[in-house]
């Protein structure tokens, strides 16, 4: 009997967000831009703006050019309550009536009932079940987790690990994220009781990306996943991302010269950082007299939105940050979101149809065929 996997690809994700795969295109900083999500949208996914990293007076251009583009709503967008238009971002969403928010330090109780109010939902990113049973407290109706493996600042509970977890404690639907880019992955996502997965690094990796080219082609070469490693060197928090000299000169340092390369990075980008010559010795002295590496973490961090931009935006991978997942490893080629999302699909269908199988068939029998299909 000839069976309709396609089927199987439909779930709370597709249901609930009315896209046609349950693969998400997650908002990453100077990434997700409005081409991205019209290109993730267009293919059957469901896209994120990056909210937090889009200019305020440039958001709501770039929501209505995906409606333009798209003829709807069905997309979503990601903020921060800590940036400084954050509510900004939280009257857009209602106003223009998007189907989903995404956040990681979210919104309170109250403004979460605002977007409920309006039908927007809201689903949270957390790398660890404890952050998942509270964004259910505060009214999450989906969970994204992360597992260790996904880009940027990430938690170190693997996916395997915190799926299991999550989809055990909480009755709302879970996407999961962290290491996956293939049908396989989201194959064995849903056959997990995943909704769907969600996927940062992969679309990055695309050729509707709007990342220079010379950055693009250092994510393509990498392939050694322990190459895409955590680092504690940026901002004193977890952040996974590619090798690359800035990160191997701030590692190497001590905590003088990890203050004294802050302070460098700061002044040669000071109309970014706003740092001046007054400001700058004033760090210096309080770094003498307090701890150095706390106080160039604490510089570090506030230029870290330019060291993104000097290799997410200008190309410049030797002097900024590279955040990743592991997965850009295993990936070594761009390809539209389009090919991307309907050869995940096939991939998955072919998997859970092979799976299916072995209901009907002796275990030696489906095993060598198992063995076929992979070879």
């Amino acid at each position: 009997m000839n069976q309709d996997f396609s089927a199987l690809l439909r779930t709370p994700l597709t249901e609930r967000l009315g896209c046609r795969y349950p693969v998400i295109q997650t908002a990453m900083g100077w990434v997700s831009d409005a081409n991205l999500v019209i290109a993730t949208t267009k293919a059957g996914g469901f896209g994120f703006l990056a909210g937090a990293t889009i200019d305020a007076n440039k958001i709501e251009a770039e929501i209505k050019k995906v409606i333009a583009a798209t003829g709807g709503s069905n997309f979503g967008l990601n903020f921060h309550m800590f940036q400084e238009n954050a509510a900004q971002c939280v009257d857009l969403a209602i106003q223009y009536k998007l189907r989903a928010v995404s956040y990681g330090r979210g919104p309170d109780k109250k403004t979460i009932a605002r977007f409920k109010e309006a039908g927007v939902l809201c689903i949270p990113t957390v790398g660890a079940l404890k952050h998942a049973l509270k964004a259910i407290e505060l009214g999450a109706d989906m969970i994204t987790i992360q597992g260790g493996e996904g880009g940027g600042h990430t938690g170190g509970v693997p996916t395997t690990i915190l799926l299991p977890q999550v989809l055990a404690a909480v009755k709302v639907p879970v996407i999961a994220a962290g290491g996956y880019s293939t049908g396989r992955g989201l194959a064995a996502a849903l056959a997990a009781g995943a909704a769907g997965i969600a996927m940062g690094t992969r679309f990055l990796m695309t050729t509707d990306s709007p990342t220079p080219p010379a950055t693009l082609d250092r994510y393509v070469k990498v392939d050694d996943p322990q190459k895409v490693r955590v680092t504690l060197a940026v901002d004193g928090m977890r952040h996974r991302m590619i090798e690359n000299p800035f990160i191997d000169k701030l590692e190497s340092a001590g905590p003088m010269g990890r203050l004294l390369i802050a302070l460098k990075s700061a002044w040669k980008w000071k109309q970014q950082t706003g740092m001046s010559v007054s400001h700058m010795l004033g760090v210096f002295r309080q770094a003498l007299k307090e701890d150095p590496g706390a106080v160039s973490q604490t510089v570090m961090s506030a230029n870290q939105p330019v060291l993104l931009q000097r290799s997410m935006v200008e190309g410049y991978p030797d002097e900024g940050i590279l955040p990743s997942g592991q997965v850009a490893a295993a990936i070594g080629k761009l390809e539209s979101c389009e090919e991307l999302i309907k050869g995940i699909a096939a991939e998955a269908e072919q998997c859970l149809a092979t799976l299916y199988a072995r209901l009907g068939e002796p275990a030696d029998r489906a095993q060598a065929k198992d063995v076929q299909a992979v070879a």
